[in-house]
């Protein structure tokens, strides 16, 4: 069992980074079912509601950027716990917006913060974790997406529709529940300073982003987080969307679906991540991101049916994304020296970032809402759009190596 391979240390590292994920990880994806209920109070289209998705990714991309100059100069636990409290205030901040243009300023203060937290996450686990058990590893911290979907997002949504609160109620939550993890992050988490223990001169402040221009490799594995979250975020912000106005669920029946991707998903990621370290990362990824297309086709395209055939494809569709994503984890970590790893994960998160608001923005003018149906139109190009990313992603990840110069 994996269970019995793990350190008692590394274990409980692993599950204290799953919790912060979890509340990183609730806190954007709970923005998606509630763009029903945002549209309908602020009386905004599409293209409004992107703007608000995209606000966070954007707002991340530059903090991104800008910390990938210093991070790898401080001890990771440091950088956690500073970022993670900024995620905290600025999720306090979201619950307590009352307009539109309020909330798209609470999700810009949180993603100065809360974008970063990821990428220090992955930079821990790769500091922490050797390569043989990393995809196990990356399996049990993006285990958090699971829970977050099992009972994140549909007590979030419940308590959204059920309390005086609205729909600020999960992220005022969110805020209160970050409290307890930030103290259990504290003291749980141990000192992460080996990055640090660099002899020789100390590099340029803006030597990371020459060693990315001047190693193909590392290029690579950037663009292969690009071109997968462009064409990912081009249809996540607009799942729900599409499944209230095309499909006829309710807004109370939308916590159904994470519920059921969430379920699904908590069983396959570790066996994922357990498929990735014995029969090869590339390898892996390559079948889950051809698989891919056929929920993404699915989604898309989906008229009016019934609530259990759309959760069923619902349900395929993330296990499916989680599928790709994991040994597509353990490959970009491993494509990169470790004392470059933080600031080169924090490019790699802000750029992905980038394309996520990218991906949000440009789904945004594509799909229209027909004023007379309700319904959302040309959701089917930006279906075929994610598809054709997806195998360019398997393309550039067949190029990709480790920083030893080996393939995966």
């Amino acid at each position: 069992m994996f269970a019995a391979q793990m350190s008692k240390k590394e274990k409980i590292i692993l599950f204290v980074l799953a919790a912060i994920n979890f509340t990183n990880i609730m806190d954007f994806m709970i923005m998606m079912p509630l763009g029903p209920q945002l549209m309908r109070l602020f009386q905004i289209g599409p293209q409004e509601f992107s703007v608000v998705v995209s606000s966070y990714t954007f707002s991340a991309f530059v903090s991104g950027m800008m910390s990938s100059l210093i991070i790898d100069k401080f001890d990771r636990k440091k950088s956690l716990l500073f970022m993670y409290a900024g995620f905290i205030l600025g999720t306090f901040l979201c619950g307590m917006a009352n307009s539109y243009y309020l909330l798209i300023g609470a999700r810009i203060f949180t993603g100065l913060f809360g974008g970063v937290i990821g990428a220090t996450v992955m930079s821990i686990v790769g500091d922490l974790i050797p390569f043989e058990r990393r995809g196990q590893a990356m399996g049990i911290v993006m285990s958090s997406f699971s829970v977050a979907s099992i009972a994140g997002v549909p007590f979030g949504l419940f308590i959204a529709t059920h309390s005086s609160f609205g729909w600020q109620a999960p992220f005022l939550f969110l805020a209160v529940f970050g409290l307890f993890i930030f103290a259990m992050v504290y003291r749980m988490l141990p000192a992460i300073c080996a990055h640090l223990e660099v002899h020789g001169e100390k590099q340029p402040l803006f030597k990371v982003f020459a060693n990315i221009l001047e190693d193909n490799n590392q290029r690579r594995a950037i663009f292969l987080s690009m071109v997968m979250m462009l064409g990912h975020f081009a249809i996540i912000p607009f799942i729900s969307p599409s499944m209230v106005a095309n499909v006829g669920f309710s807004e109370s029946q939308l916590q159904y679906i994470y519920l059921v991707g969430g379920a699904a998903t908590i069983f396959t990621s570790p066996y994922i991540g357990k498929m990735s370290d014995k029969y090869g990362k590339f390898k892996i990824f390559s079948i889950f991101a051809s698989l891919c297309a056929l929920p993404v086709f699915a989604i898309t395209n989906m008229p009016p049916v019934s609530i259990y055939l759309a959760l069923a494809v619902a349900a395929i569709f993330f296990i499916f994304v989680s599928g790709r994503m994991i040994p597509m984890q353990a490959m970009i970590t491993a494509s990169v020296n470790p004392k470059f790893r933080g600031s080169f994960m924090s490019i790699n998160s802000s750029l992905q970032q980038l394309m996520a608001g990218l991906g949000s923005l440009l789904a945004g003018m594509i799909v229209v809402k027909d004023d007379v149906s309700g319904k959302l139109l040309n959701y089917q190009y930006v279906g075929y759009l994610s598809i054709l990313m997806g195998f360019l992603a398997i393309y550039l990840a067949s190029r990709l190596k480790n920083n030893e110069g080996k393939t995966f």
